[in-house]
């Protein structure tokens, strides 16, 4: 396809707006904390599309797009869902996970116990594309996880924004996703999100997050 530019629709803002949406932005998601308790209570499908298509704004190498997002809410695929993924849970903090990582989770709290894939009303995995398939050939994606990564950020900003609360959870290994879901073998399960809003009595790990100073540097 030969290149066909568009004109850009770009939105500038004076200084101090451009100031005051950042500090709006931040303190937002400031309050963004990974949830592990859930209400049953329902959420809109119009919701969980709305944050897929957000998702599907983010850069991709070469444009490729290359994630899936399937959206369950039958309660028994959920089931099935948090069965099979305590049982690798289960087998990781049993004899999978080394001595520093689990020493590393003690502060979070988490074990291989996972009830929320159930009470939300709402799971949602993002699949990654590892090529594109046609008739007649495979066609290559680029930036596979990075693409994926970053949408799957944009999900979870586009979940927090809307009032609701997620949780990015990756029992290792996946593949359990590709038979329940029924998805083919170029998609692999990148991440998945209960969907929902938290629990009235939801707590959450007391930790802090790293200062400015910690995580910038700047040349010039």
């Amino acid at each position: 396809m030969a290149y066909n530019p568009v004109p850009l629709d770009f939105c500038e803002y004076p200084p101090e707006t451009m100031r005051e949406r950042a500090i709006v932005f931040r303190l937002l998601m400031e309050r963004r904390r990974s949830v592990r308790f859930f209400s049953d209570r329902s959420v809109a499908r119009e919701l969980i599309e709305e944050a897929v298509r957000t998702a599907s704004s983010a850069p991709s190498g070469a444009n490729r797009q290359p994630w899936r997002f399937v959206a369950v809410s039958d309660p028994d695929v959920k089931r099935i869902i948090r069965e099979r993924a305590e049982e690798e849970e289960r087998e990781s903090y049993g004899s999978r996970m080394p001595d520093d990582w689990l020493e590393a989770l003690k502060d979070l709290g988490t074990d291989w116990h996972k009830p929320f894939l159930e009470t939300v009303p709402w799971i949602v995995v993002c699949f990654a594309e590892l090529y594109g398939e046609s008739e007649s050939r495979k066609q290559k994606n680029y930036y596979v996880q990075e693409s994926c990564g970053i949408a799957c950020g944009f999900f979870i900003a586009a979940i927090h924004n809307m009032g609701l609360a997620t949780l990015t959870h990756t029992p290792s290994p996946m593949g359990f996703l590709n038979e329940i879901l029924d998805r083919p073998k170029n998609e692999r399960p990148f991440m998945l999100f209960p969907v929902g809003y938290p629990a009235e009595d939801a707590t959450v790990p007391d930790v802090a997050r790293k200062t400015l100073s910690d995580v910038l540097l700047v040349h010039g």
